[in-house]
């Protein structure tokens, strides 16, 4: 009987270690459904070529509709609608391979169709206006070649064609909008869309909340979520309250003051993220004072920047030479001129400019004061810089006077009317060292160009690259465009933040990238518990 007992207590222990032994080496294995939830700041309109379509529709109208490519993992431009693609030897025509196993929302399938009718009818339609449209000047018209490809021809060549069709450029159902006006369509705009995402759209309250539902035809890997919730939340301080209480599983963090308090909570990780992104002041160059190129390096001059990114952000950043972020490392530039803080160093060119000490501390010329109004928009961390770079520059003479906004008139203000002087804001850019949209002549006033910068050199550099495909060859224009912004300043570039993420503990499968493009990989997210 002891024999007995003696045997049953080994036989459990081995059975004991042999469970362990099992679940030590099996691969971990995630459930797949669970439900996770986001924070936007403001109403989206499920349209990414709408006028209206600014930053808080971006994460869900990326997760909605599928491009002909998005963004890789790498920055490179990575197949999605179009299986592979290929550009003719002189570069001005591009022919994209389809897939054939794609189905809309609704179960309607998608075909080239789609594709030529949202280029050749909505983004090519001067119009209307459409968001982004600029960034396809140089297309001319989409071919339908047969049901799955198409080909784009275009004006002169175009490299980054494949890297602009990643950005905010999702395919729109030719069957819905056919002979509508597509930004009146209310029930797709601001209702149920119809896109050929992971997820589709499964109920929206404005002003709380769209919730999305696994799209089970989606034609790449199945999602692994089943529902997606972005909230409207637009204060800071709510979003981060919920973020600790579990309620939200991901957001971009806009103040690192908090960093360290939201970085105590077990709960949530930290995780900055390099991206194609980079702090600027916006001079208007319709403007005479900042004409003068020497007004604009004495201002970046004054700037402490390096107290600003440790103070502010928390050295979450490293300073700015130009708008090709370090991100882009093959294309980068760091030998161009720099502007380290040196006060008087700004005070001496502002009087080789012909500026002068007033009885007021003020500098004047031909009798008028170094004065203008910097527009501040209620965002992110955009008002305790503005009020830094106010004292820094009233330290060497320049009287700047403060006028703040709530963000949708800011952006009538600054970009619709450009009726401001200068302003502190961001560009998050595509992943390519082509930004012609945002510094080309033809960009001042409607487009992206935002300063009214004109130079015919540098449009001409900007065209030079536009036509490179060469990788080697493009180094060198774009290394000669990183010279030329960083002498001539079409902005007062400021610094390259890092995206400062906070993320639930157990959300994972989230690629190294921002959010905005980990959009295009969200099917592959889990819970892990």
């Amino acid at each position: 009987m002891r024999a007995r007992i003696v045997y049953s207590k080994w036989l459990a222990v081995f059975y004991i270690a042999l469970v362990a032994f099992t679940l030590a080496a099996a691969p971990a294995v995630h459930a797949s459904g669970g439900s996770i939830a986001l924070p936007i700041v403001a109403d989206p309109t499920f349209n990414p070529w709408h006028p209206n379509a600014f930053v808080e529709s971006v994460f869900v109208n990326r997760v909605l509709f599928a491009g002909v490519t998005k963004p890789g993992k790498d920055l490179q431009p990575a197949p999605d609608l179009a299986k592979s693609w290929e550009a003719s030897p002189d570069g001005t025509v591009w022919t994209f391979y389809l897939r054939d196993d794609v189905v809309w929302h609704d179960g309607t399938p998608f075909t080239a169709e789609d594709v030529a009718f949202t280029f050749n009818e909505i983004v090519l339609n001067p119009e209307l206006g459409a968001n982004g449209a600029q960034n396809f000047r140089m297309l001319e018209r989409v071919e339908v070649v047969d049901p799955y490809t198409v080909r784009f021809h275009l004006s002169g060549p175009f490299a980054a064609l494949p890297t602009y069709l990643a950005y905010n450029a999702g395919i729109l159902p030719k069957h819905i909008f056919e002979g509508k006006d597509p930004w009146e369509l209310s029930e797709f705009n601001k209702g149920m869309p119809v896109g050929t995402g992971p997820f589709k759209v499964r109920e929206y309250v404005s002003g709380s909340h769209v919730t999305l539902e696994r799209f089970d035809d989606y034609f790449g890997e199945p999602a692994k979520l089943d529902f997606v919730t972005f909230k409207v939340l637009p204060d800071a301080n709510t979003q981060v309250a919920q973020l600790l209480a579990g309620e939200i599983h991901v957001m971009i963090i806009d103040n690192p003051l908090i960093v360290p308090r939201v970085g105590r909570n077990p709960r949530v990780k930290v995780h900055p993220v390099e991206q194609v992104n980079y702090y600027y002041v916006a001079i208007n160059h319709d403007r005479e004072l900042f004409q003068d190129k020497r007004v604009k390096q004495a201002l970046l001059m004054a700037i402490d920047r390096e107290a600003i990114i440790e103070s502010v952000l928390r050295g979450f950043g490293t300073p700015a030479t130009g708008p090709i972020s370090p991100a882009l490392e093959a294309y980068y530039h760091p030998d161009v001129r720099t502007y380290p803080y040196d006060p008087d160093a700004a005070r001496q060119l502002l009087a080789e400019a012909g500026w002068q000490p007033g009885p007021d501390g003020i500098l004047y010329k031909n009798g008028q004061p170094l004065k203008f109004v910097l527009d501040v928009a209620r965002t992110k961390d955009l008002e305790p810089i503005s009020a830094l770079l106010q004292q820094y520059w009233r330290d060497i003479g320049v009287q700047v006077d403060m006028v703040h906004h709530e963000w949708n008139a800011y952006v009538g203000k600054i970009v619709v009317q450009r009726n401001y002087d200068a302003t502190v804001n961001w560009w998050i850019t595509p992943a390519d060292p082509d930004v012609l949209p945002y510094y080309h002549s033809s960009a001042a006033h409607t487009g992206f160009n935002i300063t009214n910068y004109k130079n015919p050199e540098l449009d001409a550099i900007l065209e030079r690259g536009r036509q490179t495909v060469d990788v080697e060859d493009r180094i060198q224009v774009y290394r000669e465009f990183q010279e030329f912004v960083a002498e001539e300043l079409p902005y007062i570039f400021l610094w390259y933040p890092q995206e400062i993420q906070a993320r639930s503990a157990e959300l994972q499968g989230m690629a190294d990238l921002g959010l905005r493009d980990n959009m295009h990989y969200i099917n592959e997210w889990y819970l892990d518990r």
